[in-house]
Parts: C-alpha cells; sequence; structure tokens
C-alpha cells in the first residue's frame, strides 16, 4: 500500500519545506515488514513526519525497506528527524504488531528532490 499525501506545491501557509527522498532498510536486509500491516505502518510513518511539522507526500516500500518522500522544513535536521521517525516506529512496531525482532539497518539513504521532481519521485514508490 502507498500511502500518498495532496502534492503541497503553492501552500499558503508560508512555510518553505525541503524535499527528500529517503531509504532506509531492516536489519540485515531481513524480510520483517509484513504485508497485513505494511499499510499501516506507512501510515504511521507519515504521522510521525506530520506530527515532526514535515509533509508526508509519499510513503511505500517492500518487506525489506521503506521509501519515503518527505517535505521538511529548513531547520528540520535531516539526522534527527530520521534518528526519531526509526526510535518511534521500531517501538510502535515492537508494542502494537507485536514483532519485537524487527530493527533497522543503522543507516539511510537520502536525496533532496526539486519541488518539479516530486511528481516523478512518487512514480518511482
Amino acid at each position: 500500500m502507498v500511502m500518498k499525501h495532496t502534492p503541497s506545491a503553492g501552500r499558503s501557509d508560508g512555510k518553505h519545506h525541503i524535499f527528500h527522498h529517503i531509504v532506509f532498510g531492516t536489519k540485515n536486509h531481513e524480510p520483517m515488514i509484513q504485508l497485513p500491516w505494511r499499510g499501516t505502518l506507512h501510515a504511521y510513518l507519515g504521522g510521525i513526519i506530520r506530527t515532526a511539522d514535515g509533509i508526508a507526500e509519499s510513503v511505500s516500500g517492500v518487506s525489506d525497506h521503506v521509501h519515503l518522500l518527505i517535505g521538511l522544513r529548513a531547520t528540520h535536521r535531516l539526522a534527527d528527524v530520521l534518528r526519531e521517525l526509526k526510535a518511534v516506529s521500531s517501538g510502535w512496531t515492537h508494542d502494537e504488531i507485536g514483532v519485537r525482532d524487527l530493527a533497522s539497518q543503522e543507516g539511510y539513504d537520502a536525496f533532496t528532490v526539486s519541488a518539479s521532481q516530486c511528481q516523478a519521485v512518487r512514480r518511482y514508490h
């Protein structure tokens, strides 16, 4: 399941966002993100981004990794947002889904995306 947000081009709130395509995987690329709850996880990840005052344009993935297209304010520190995202979602997966051995890889890949290319990245997801 792919969670998508209405494009934010032309936002009227005056906040400027830098868009990032982020990919992170499960530890050792184990296929731990199971289909029955994958969509719920993606929605939860989007909620974490929104709680951090970001924009979750698209969240998707497969059993061993997640793709996010997110907009963050220039004042956000990407490393801090990702550390929080991974920690909170890991705790949620352990507590709510009951999958206690799910862990993320240590790092992540992150690429900035121009607003004009967000649609192309969404299609990639």
